[in-house]
Formats: structure tokens, C-alpha cells, sequence
């Protein structure tokens, strides 16, 4: 079928998304087409613009935040069907795989390959200006339509709207299970959560979830830190110092006891701020994308072994997307989650440009595309 999409056709070299048409071919085995309601604006779809996740092939069309509906299904599909409403993971769980099988479907092979190119089976379901294209993450949310694999789709409730269900594919389990999963936090910690964009103000909704006692969030936006109260902070502030300050009065100089790290992109540096934020015996979680070629990294290795912390790496929040998207939707529904208010603008497709330039302006928590009927 015909259709448009936001396509980037040079990654790396800040040229920004071409909306043009595309070619969507039907699914095929194990596969689904959606029709999405919208696609969230991520940082990681523009680290592929900026080159901070360089790609050796294109052209990509981009997006991996969505909801929909389903309206046709491919050969071997018994987990769905017409009519079904999804959100989509942007990373697939196929339940087979060593990963899988362990508990720690957020590390699936199949979900490994999701900037190969293409689909899984290795050809293109889109296609533009006579050549195929990938999607990100198997995806390629930037278009009304998606042809996807049917582990990459996750059912939940018709009744829950899909509009605020599509940030559960990424940004929201991301920081959400950054706080609850990977950072372990217990009834009465204080916490500390670098960057509160649309990753870091779900890992302060995973704090207040876990019933820690102190949340303090860094971000040097002054609309964030406001955001950062209305969503369970108790402490917004706007630099590494005054955390620094913060922390030391009211833990009497012990420290935090887990530092969740969501900034848009990781430098250098910041790992030994969270360091010497964080207690003897405490957690430092690292969540953000950095560079991909960033090798320096300031970091005190003496007092991190001596003090007995633990640096823990978060992909997806090491959430299980099968069980934990489900499980945020109906938190969601029982008004136990904040998502509407995750959404600061919304844009149509063809705003695509400008709804990045908000992105990295720190202007919106989440901004949507919306898709009309």
C-alpha cells in the first residue's frame, strides 16, 4: 500500500526528516500491519540524525513509540487479530531465545538486530524512491502504517486510549523499570534521577511506585523541574552542585541511595557525579545513550570498588515488555500512572522537524505525533 513516512536519508549529518511517500508491503510470516494513532518524539530516533548512534546504511524511516490497531495479519500469527489495539515495543520479545527464556527479554537476540536495516528475515517491508528502507526497530513509526513482527507487538485493554498508550512502547518502561527493576529501589530510599525528560520523569514515577522517601531530580530546565514535583519529586534542582548540596543535608553526608542517570545524551562526566552522589553499598544506574564512540570516562575507580557500589546498565529499564506493558496500561487506567500528562504538544507528521527541534530545546516531557483518521 501507499502511504508517507519521515524518512532520514543522510543519518549523521543533521539534514533532518524527509516526509515523502512510501511503499508498505503486507506482512508476512509472523508479521502484523498496524494502523497507529500517533508515534512519540524520542531522543533516540535523533541520535541517528546527530550521528550519536551512527548508522552504516540508509535511508531509515524513523519512529519506535506507537499504538494502533491492528487490520491484517501474516501467515503463523495466533497472538492476534484484527481489530486488536497494540502498542509497540521498540524492542521485540520472542520468548524462544537464551535471553528470553532466562527472564531478561529486554536482552533478546531477536531485538539485538533492530538496526540492521531490515526485518528480521532480512528484506525490506518499505520502500521509497525505488530502493527499500529500514525501520528503527523494526518499526518505523513515522508513518500512519507499520508492518511489524508480531513480537514486536504487544496487546492491551480496547477501552485504554491509544494515544498515551503509545509512549508505553519505549521512553515510559524505559525510565519506569529503571527505577523499579534496575536500580532495585526499597521503601524509604533517597534517590537521585539525572535528566527528567520522557525517560527520567518515569524513573520518578518508578520511585514514588517503590515508595522511596526522597526524590531528588537534576535537569537544568527550569519547566522541567516544575514538571519533576506534579510527578513525585520531592527536591528539583538544577545542577550536579546543588544535588550535591541537597543530598548532603538530608542524608547528613551518607549519601543517596540509588542514582538513576536518563539524561538525553550520557557524557563523560556524569558517571562520577552520580558517583559521589551516591552511599557506600548504593546503586548507580545507567540508562542514557552515550556517544557510541565515547571511550573517556572520568570515573574514581579506588572509592567506587572500595565503597562496594554497584554500576548497573539498563536497556528498556530491563523491563519484560510482554508482562510490563499490559501492566502499566492498567495502572494507567486505575489513575496509578501519569501518561496524559507526559504530553506536552502534540504535531502532525508533516511537523516532524520542528517537534525535534522542541526535543532538544528541553521544551516538551513527550511530544506526539498524531495521525488523522
Amino acid at each position: 500500500m501507499k502511504t508517507v513516512g519521515a524518512l532520514l536519508w543522510e543519518p549523521g549529518t543533521h539534514s533532518g526528516w524527509s516526509v515523502e511517500e512510501i511503499e508498505l508491503d503486507p506482512p508476512k510470516r509472523r508479521e502484523v500491519m498496524v494502523k497507529l494513532t500517533s508515534s512519540g518524539i524520542c531522543h533516540s530516533d535523533d541520535h541517528l540524525d546527530t550521528g550519536d548512534i551512527p548508522l552504516g546504511w540508509a535511508p531509515i524511516l524513523g519512529g519506535h513509540e506507537g499504538a494502533g490497531v491492528v487490520t491484517e495479519v501474516g501467515p503463523e500469527v495466533t497472538e492476534l487479530a484484527e481489530g486488536d489495539h497494540v502498542v509497540l515495543s521498540f524492542l521485540p520479545s520472542c520468548g524462544k531465545c537464551r535471553m528470553c527464556v532466562a527472564g531478561r527479554a529486554n536482552m533478546c537476540e531477536l531485538g539485538a538486530g533492530v538496526l540492521a536495516g531490515y526485518a528480521p528475515d532480512g528484506t525490506h517491508r518499505i520502500h521509497a524512491r525505488g530502493q527499500g528502507v529500514g525501520a528503527m526497530s523494526y518499526l518505523g513509526t513515522f508513518s500512519p502504517y507499520v508492518t511489524v513482527p508480531v513480537d514486536s507487538a504487544v496487546k492491551i485493554d480496547p477501552s485504554i486510549p491509544l494515544m498515551p498508550a503509545s509512549l508505553i512502547g519505549c521512553g515510559v518502561p524505559t525510565g519506569w523499570g529503571s527505577a523499579v527493576y534496575a536500580a532495585e529501589i526499597q521503601l524509604g530510599d533517597t534517590v537521585v534521577v539525572f535528566g527528567t525528560g520522557g525517560v527520567g520523569m518515569n524513573a520518578v514515577q518508578g520511585a514514588v511506585h517503590r515508595g522511596a522517601r526522597n526524590i531528588v531530580t537534576v535537569d537544568p530546565v527550569p519547566f522541567k523541574q516544575e514538571k519533576a514535583k506534579q510527578f513525585g519529586a520531592t527536591h528539583s534542582v538544577g545542577s550536579f552542585e546543588e544535588a550535591q548540596r541537597v543530598i548532603e543535608h538530608m542524608t547528613n553526608g551518607q549519601g543517596a541511595d540509588r542514582v538513576i542517570i536518563t539524561v538525553d545524551v550520557a557524557r563523560g562526566d556524569i558517571v562520577e557525579q552520580a558517583n559521589q552522589l551516591t552511599r557506600r553499598g548504593g546503586v548507580i544506574v545507567l540508562t542514557a545513550a552515550a556517544p557510541v564512540l565515547q571511550r573517556d570516562v572520568q570515573f574514581d575507580l579506588f572509592s567506587f570498588a572500595m565503597s562496594g557500589k554497584r554500576l548497573q546498565g539498563s536497556l528498556y529499564g530491563t523491563t519484560n515488555s510482554k508482562n510490563d506493558i499490559p501492566l502499566i496500561a492498567e495502572m494507567y487506567k486505575s489513575g496509578q500512572f501519569k501518561l496524559d500528562e507526559l504530553i506536552t504538544r502534540t504535531y502532525k507528521l508533516e511537523q516532524i522537524n520542528e517537534a525535534f527541534a522542541d526535543l532538544r530545546e528541553g521544551k516538551n516531557l513527550r511530544g506526539v505525533i498524531v495521525y488523522d483518521d
